[in-house]
Formats: C-alpha cells, structure tokens, sequence
C-alpha cells in the first residue's frame, strides 16, 4: 500500500516526507496505522550518524497506533488494537529467555541495522528501490509501519494515543532505570543528571517508589522548575552551582544512586563522585562509540560502589508499559506533562525545538 514517510537522505540535510510503498506484513509482524509518534535523542543520533545507521532511512521509533493486518502466526494481537510500539529483540537468547530483553544479544542488529532479519526492508521509493527500516523494529516517522508481535505492546482502547508512543522508549527508559534496573526502595536517595524526557521520567518514578531525596540537576531553570513540581526534592542548576559540593554538603555520606541521562563523561564523572558506600551509577544516556570516562579506582573500590549501563529501563514492555499506563491513571505518574504536538509535516521543526530544548517530549500527529 501506499504510504507517506519521513525519510533521511543524509546527515546534513532535513528530513523529507516521501511517498512509499510499504509491504503486507509477513509472518510474525503487524501493520500499523500510525496515530502519533515520539521524537527521541537517539533518532537525532542516529541521523547525525553518532549510531551509525544505514540511509536512506526511515527512524521514529516511539510509535502508538492500530493494528490493520495481523502477518501469519499472530494470535495475540488483531486487526483494530490499539498498541504501543518499543524495541524489538530476538526472544531466544540468553538474556531474553531471562527476562531481560534490553540486552538481547541481537540488539544492534533487530534496532539499528534497517533491515529485517534476512536483510530485506518492509519500504520502497517509488521507483522500487528500498528504503532502509525496521529501526527499533518500526519506523514509525511514517504513516504506517511494519512491527513485530515482541516489540507491540496492546493498550486500554479508552488511552488517548496520542500521548501513549513515548512509553515505547524515553519514558520506559526513565522509569524503568529507577523502578526495575535499580530498584530504587522507600528512604533511599537518588540523584538524575539530566532533566529532560527521561530524566524526569526517572523523577516521577522515584516520588513513585517512595525515594526520600530526589535530585535533579540540569541546566535549564525551566526544566528544573517542572522537576520540582513532578516530585524532585532539590534541583540544582549545573551552570551556577557545583553539583557535586551542593549534593555532599546536604548528604555528606553520599547518594545511594546516580543516574546520568546525558551520556557526557564529565557529568558522569560528578555521578561516580557523588556516590555513597555501596552506591551505583546507571548510565543511561547515549553517547558515540569510543566514549571514554575517567573514575577515581580507589574511590570506586573501597566503598564497593558500582557503574553500571542501563538500556530501555531493563523494562520488558510488555508488562511494564501497562504498569505505567495504570499509575498514569491513577494520577501518580504524569507522563503527559512533558509532551508538546507537532504536526507530521513540521517534523524538523519537532527536531529543532528538542535540540534547543523549547520542547522536551516532541511528539508528531497523524492525520
């Protein structure tokens, strides 16, 4: 069928809506018919070739919209769900087979390479030429996409869609470092570097879990702003105060989690400086390829203290996404505030005001 799509055609240029066609889905995967769609940073990387992707390329991939053709051997999902789409990954390997799909062992390959499996792509130009898909297992800055049944995730018919694609990526990532990667208790505390869509994502879930000190430091006094609003009991602006000092002057024994959502070695390096005994700092922005951090060995060493990574918030979508589509109803989890529309065609606009940070959770409509 046909479609429309926003295509990558290179890293210096903008972003081009096209007409495509797009394959039925085969066996195991689903169409869908795109109602909204998250911008996230790592789409912007990807672009800019930071995670190297193949192009021309469609990239989206915090996609919600309903299920028009179901491919052979799905059962679970039919023709009219509503679903939310996030990562994709294999389902046999070790680290899937334990519940612990973020770290699929064909990570790379199902969420970044633009193919299926077999190296064929679901989009083709007019001219019949493929155009390179399947990131995150979707594509979804296009009209419809191809999924897989592992990584669509079905939700209450009543959710507004609108607002439910960013569960998919940026806010499970968030949230799921606090709740399942560090499993953050009551009375603990916890300190996020970064206060954009996943590190306040992070926030709320912390005020969610009953962490006693909650600490959010960015550079944007608006940010901040909200972050205190959203459950952080201190914010600290990085540009005008030492982050560090300010954290151990008010918990001189040291925070028990760090997590860094910017991906920036100096600032992770505050993180590893901030911990207490025993402490651990999750990684979880993205940064290139050959990123290096320095850390105090001794530092690390003798309080027993931990640096660990962190992909998608270690959530299994399938049963953390509901989770946190019923604390959002319960009034505990606003996600929505973080969200500003765009529509489709003002795509780059939705890029640029993330970049500028005028916007924190872009998301694009469909008509």
């Amino acid at each position: 069928m046909d479609i429309r799509a926003a295509i990558v055609e290179a890293l210096d240029r903008p972003m081009v809506i096209r007409p495509l066609t797009i394959d039925a889905p085969r066996a195991g995967e689903l169409l869908i018919r795109l109602v909204a769609t998250g911008v996230c940073h790592t789409d912007a990387t990807m672009w800019q070739q930071g995670v190297p992707v193949p192009q021309p390329v469609v990239l989206g991939h915090e996609g919600a919209g309903i299920v028009e053709q179901v491919g052979e051997g799905v059962t679970d999902i039919c023709p009219g769900d509503p679903v939310v789409m996030s990562y994709n990954s294999c389902g046999t390997c070790p680290t899937c087979c334990s519940d612990h799909s973020s770290y699929c062992h064909d990570f790379f390959p199902r969420n970044f390479f633009g193919t299926r499996p077999d190296g064929s792509s679901a989009l083709k130009a007019p001219d019949g030429s493929p155009v390179f898909a399947n990131i995150f297992g979707q594509s979804s800055f296009a009209t419809h996409a191809i999924c897989h049944v592992r990584n669509a995730v079905v939700v209450p018919r009543d959710l507004d869609l609108r607002i439910a694609g960013p569960l998919g990526c940026g806010i499970l990532t968030g949230a799921g470092a606090v709740m399942n990667a560090l499993k953050v208790q009551p009375g603990q505390s916890v300190v996020i570097l970064g206060a954009g869509s996943v590190g306040l994502s992070a926030i709320m879930a912390a005020r969610v879990v009953g962490a006693a000190s909650i600490i959010a430091i960015d550079l944007n006094p608006d940010r901040l702003a909200l972050a205190a609003e959203l459950g952080a009991t201190l914010t600290i602006n990085g540009q005008s105060e030492n982050p560090v000092a300010r954290v151990l002057d008010m918990l001189p024994a040291g925070v028990d989690f760090a997590i860094d959502c910017t991906g920036l070695p100096a600032v992770i390096q505050q993180g590893i400086a901030m911990l207490g005994v025993r402490g651990t700092c999750g990684i979880v922005g993205a940064a290139a390829p050959g990123t290096m951090v320095q850390a105090d060995v001794s530092h690390i060493m003798s309080g027993g203290r931990t640096i660990r990574g962190i992909v998608e918030g270690d959530a299994d979508p399938k049963s953390f996404i509901p989770h946190l589509v019923a604390l959002h109803r319960a009034g505990q989890f606003p996600f929505d505030r973080l969200i500003r529309f765009y529509p489709f065609d003002a795509i780059n606009d939705a890029f640029h005001d993330a970049e500028s940070g005028a916007a924190i959770k872009p998301v694009l409509l469909f008509d």
